[in-house]
């Protein structure tokens, strides 16, 4: 018997095109049986020059762009952005406008965990679970159409403010929208928890220990998942944050269970954000009176030079920011969403350098499924929630 067939490695490209890697990630495996021995990412097939386009349009120009980099919480990127732009201008904006981003980003991030849950659980061969969580997230897609007229990419947000204020009724279809995804995590909890096939497919599955999530880099649920107590926004609050009650849910293990979980529990405690901004929403302008920022109102722009030259020049020139730097990160879905921005006085910024989450994660897969199964490897990346848009941008 020739015993070199049983030591010879096999070569296998995981991806782009297979379903689970979402068509823009390509993994070189090397296999001994259908054990994985080594692995090589290879990035870039979603690249499009996010921050080189950046340079060469205005600070309001670019808020469709950052729409594209988390696609399925854009209305987080739009808050990132703006409150790194508003910080390099000094700019306090309002609170009904703090409150709005706030419940938008809440809402944001139970749409993206609804989608990381519920896609990772077919990559299992649990299809019940998708349908539970996106109906649910239908009915919260609807109200972002109201409020922005898009369901995707919204580009909602602006420097020193936002469009438009919340449409009529907006406090009484959000507290619905919440009711239904109550019973919806309720129904897949039930569904998952003690289901034998789901607990041996996830239960130490990709483990990684606290130390090592640190020294990669990790954020957001994947961090909280190994029992790291970080969240941005209890480390440095922002918008309010620190006066709202709720908790910062870890994990224990750091394995795809607790990847999961953890953010079954967030979206538990963004409704307990959800429904407090609601419940303390301020009167007031929902954008700053500086009319260097913010576009007139129409009325002026019709029927005054003054205001149709300022909206002339706020349009084809853009907000003139001071020379300087800063760099600002906001919790969003996956963890730290950083922006560092460079300002040389002009209407466009000199330079834009985005801190993705995924980015880091990401680096981390080729060593967490090292000695795993290849179906593991599909269970592991569903739990790191990889959203090439802001991994390649």
């Amino acid at each position: 018997m020739d015993l070199s067939l049983h030591t010879h490695k096999m070569h296998l490209n995981l991806g782009p095109s297979h379903p689970t890697m979402h068509g823009t990630l390509r993994v070189l495996l090397t296999l001994d049986g259908e054990t994985i021995v080594d692995a090589n990412p290879e990035i870039g097939y979603l690249h499009r020059c996010f921050e080189k386009e950046s340079e060469d349009h205005t600070y309001t120009q670019i808020f469709p762009y950052t729409d594209r980099l988390n696609y399925l919480s854009a209305l987080m990127n739009n808050v990132g952005y703006a409150m790194a732009v508003e910080k390099l201008l000094g700019l306090q904006i309002p609170p009904r406008c703090q409150y709005i981003r706030v419940i938008i980003s809440e809402l944001s991030r139970i749409m993206d965990h609804l989608v990381c849950i519920g896609t990772n659980l077919v990559d299992l061969g649990a299809l019940t679970n998708f349908w539970y969580f996106f109906n649910v997230r239908e009915t919260m897609t609807n109200w972002v159409e109201r409020l922005c007229g898009a369901r995707l990419t919204n580009t909602y947000v602006r420097v020193g403010g936002l469009a438009k204020d919340l449409p009529a009724g907006s406090d009484k279809e959000l507290r619905s929208c919440l009711k239904e995804l109550n019973k919806a995590v309720k129904d897949v909890t039930g569904l998952l928890k003690k289901n034998r096939i789901f607990m041996d497919r996830t239960q130490n599955v990709g483990v990684i220990s606290a130390e090592d999530a640190i020294n990669w880099g990790f954020t957001g649920p994947c961090l909280r998942a190994c029992g790291v107590d970080y969240d941005v926004r209890k480390a440095a609050p922002y918008y309010d944050y620190d006066r709202f009650s709720w908790d910062v849910p870890v994990g224990v293990v750091g394995d795809c269970y607790d990847r999961l979980f953890v953010r079954f529990e967030e979206m538990v405690q963004s409704t307990r954000i959800i429904e407090q901004a609601l419940d303390k929403l301020p009167d007031g302008p929902i954008e700053v009176a500086n009319n260097q920022v913010v576009l007139p109102p129409k009325h002026e722009v019709y029927n005054s030079i003054e205001g149709l030259i300022r909206h002339f020049e706020l349009i084809m020139f853009g907000i003139k920011v001071e020379p300087g730097e800063v760099y600002s990160y906001t919790e969003a879905a996956n963890g730290e969403l950083g922006f560092y921005i460079v300002s040389d006085g002009s209407g466009k910024p000199y330079r834009i350098k985005v801190r993705p989450p995924c980015f880091a994660i990401y680096q981390a897969f080729p060593e967490l499924i090292k000695g795993q199964m290849i179906a593991d490897a599909v269970a592991i990346l569903g739990t790191l929630n990889v959203v090439a848009g802001e991994l390649d941008r």
